[in-house]
């Protein structure tokens, strides 16, 4: 890698640090060039949630953003994205200060993203569109500052369109130029929204108190919250599925490990919240212990989910 290329990673990687805590543990550890695909992808589906996420906003300026950001996804007017992200940010698109500075560099992001391989724009291009696209329907639904889900339907629609698409996206990632992965690439592909949903449901179960104060109700009250941590265990063994499909295929341990580390991170969430009540947390040092594990066990070739 170049030095302007170098620099423009820990760049990356930096916003990275700021938005995520859990990518920023999992993407390092994926082979080039599929690492920085994924931080860049990660990161403009971070924009896009951003305005999903902005409540403070009206819905009508929240579906502007989504429309905006779509058509810079679309376009290569550096121009255009510096003057839409100033915008963004002296409106005060976001109060955590992570997120803001990510939306600032949005015209940063799409540069990288432009530069990517000819075979990894598209995927990418195609799967953050179509969940913006989403977002915008379902900020559409917002009603006097509040969205409300009413059923199981409801909510797993929405996994999809937040976290399913992602998951079907990292799996054209994953397979992108990879022989040895063509023999499973329809399985992985079959299971792909539903370990987007598995790590979606438990953030919204974990995240339940907080996003209601915000006046974003996912858990549907017709519905016994019991249903949805059943819904998620299910999830999370296609996820396990998956995992071990792309483990017996020999895909590279980067990739593995991506993918396992979410889902024990999510099953030690699950069991916390289920236990102890939205809000509950996996500590730090129990993550520690989760992620020395995992390694662990993929240097003695042992399956890990």
């Amino acid at each position: 890698m170049s030095g302007a290329g170098a620099a423009s990673m820990r760049r990356l990687e930096d916003l990275l640090e700021k938005t995520s805590r859990t990518f920023a543990l999992s993407i390092p550890v994926l082979p080039d060039p599929t690492r920085r695909e994924v931080t860049i992808a990660y990161l403009l589906f971070r924009i896009a949630d951003t305005f999903e996420d902005a409540a403070h906003w009206s819905p009508e300026d929240r579906i502007a953003a989504l429309a905006d950001f779509e058509a810079l996804l679309a376009s290569d007017d550096r121009t255009r994205a510096e003057a839409l992200a100033k915008d963004w940010v002296a409106r005060d698109v976001a109060r955590h200060a992570g997120y803001r500075e990510l939306v600032a560099e949005t015209p940063f992001v799409l540069e990288a993203f432009l530069a990517l391989s000819p075979g990894a724009v598209p995927p990418i291009r195609e799967h953050v569109i179509r969940s913006a696209r989403g977002m915008a329907s379902i900020v559409a639904r917002t009603r006097s500052g509040e969205l409300t889900l009413h059923s199981i339907r409801e909510l797993q629609d929405y996994c999809y369109l937040v976290a399913g698409i992602v998951g079907e996206m990292l799996t054209e990632l994953f397979v992108l130029d990879r022989a040895s992965l063509a023999g499973i690439a329809s399985f992985l592909r079959e299971r792909a929204a539903t370990f987007g949903e598995a790590l979606q449901l438990v953030n919204i179960l974990k995240d339940s108190a907080g996003d209601a104060e915000e006046g974003r109700r996912y858990l549907p009250e017709e519905v016994p919250v019991s249903e949805v941590f059943a819904l998620a265990r299910r999830d999370l063994g296609v996820a396990g599925d998956y995992i071990r499909e792309l483990q017996a295929a020999g895909a590279p341990r980067g990739i593995v490990e991506f993918t396992a580390l979410p889902v024990r991170l999510a099953w030690a969430a699950l069991e916390r919240v289920e236990n102890r009540g939205p809000g509950a947390k996996v500590s730090r040092p129990e993550v520690f212990l989760i992620v020395q594990k995992l390694k662990r066990a993929l240097d003695k070739n042992e399956p890990v989910a």
